[in-house]
């Protein structure tokens, strides 16, 4: 108890073993081939260009996650940390109960990709991540996340500069997703959704100021 006392925001980081094992069941689950799958394209991406060079922010998403979650393990505050993991495990949750719900699919990945490093590194993309379960992109959603989060820190606060850098790869990832035909534009916009939704209720919600009205109500009522 002493060690969940001093050391709990580290039992965040068990998430992983539920996102993962969840996330490759589905991935295994709903295939192309799935009854009723809801094919999400539609002619807005038909006009995005494909870009293969912007693999190289789709990658940086990894470190881009994965380093905010060790910086704000151990400089945010309590409460930043707090809202950060609840805005990653409800919102990665959220997405996958969705993707149960409501199975989605892609037909946008190019026939030719280029024969270069860049052409390597989708095709292993392509090769380890289906093109179901899109809806809301994780990628997206995380991304965002994760800028709201350093966006809000006192440190990025008082650096302009890496709170900049921050947004724009941001969008990049973000941009990134839908020019790789990785995602639809829907899958974004599925994702932007969500995020406000979470924002709304874990950022911008005073569960303190309206817990003492409704105590104030009570008392009124008595």
């Amino acid at each position: 108890m002493n060690f969940l006392k001093k050391n709990w925001r580290l039992c965040f980081g068990c998430y992983i073993f539920i996102y993962l094992p969840w996330f490759f069941y589905l991935e295994k689950k709903i295939t192309m081939e799935t009854p009723n799958l809801h094919i999400i394209n539609n002619a807005i991406d038909d006009i995005i260009p494909f870009c293969v060079y912007f693999i190289i922010p789709y990658m940086l998403w990894f470190i881009y996650v994965i380093g905010a979650c060790i910086y704000m393990l151990f400089k945010a505050s309590d409460t930043e940390f707090l809202r950060f993991a609840l805005c990653l495990t409800i919102g990665m949750s959220v997405s996958l109960l969705i993707c149960m719900i409501y199975p989605s699919g892609l037909t946008l990945r190019p026939d030719d990709v280029p024969d270069n490093f860049f052409g390597m590194l989708l095709n292993a993309i392509y090769t380890s991540d289906t093109p179901t379960n899109v809806f809301p992109s994780i990628h997206v959603y995380n991304s965002l996340a994760v800028h709201i989060a350093l966006h809000r820190n006192e440190w990025f606060q008082k650096h302009k500069t890496f709170d900049i850098a921050s947004l724009i790869l941001c969008a990049s990832i973000c941009m990134s997703t839908v020019l790789l035909k990785q995602h639809s534009i829907t899958d974004v916009i599925g994702a932007s959704i969500l995020m406000a939704v979470m924002y709304t209720l874990v950022y911008a919600t005073d569960y303190s100021r309206l817990l003492k009205k409704s105590r104030d109500k009570e008392i009124e009522m008595q």
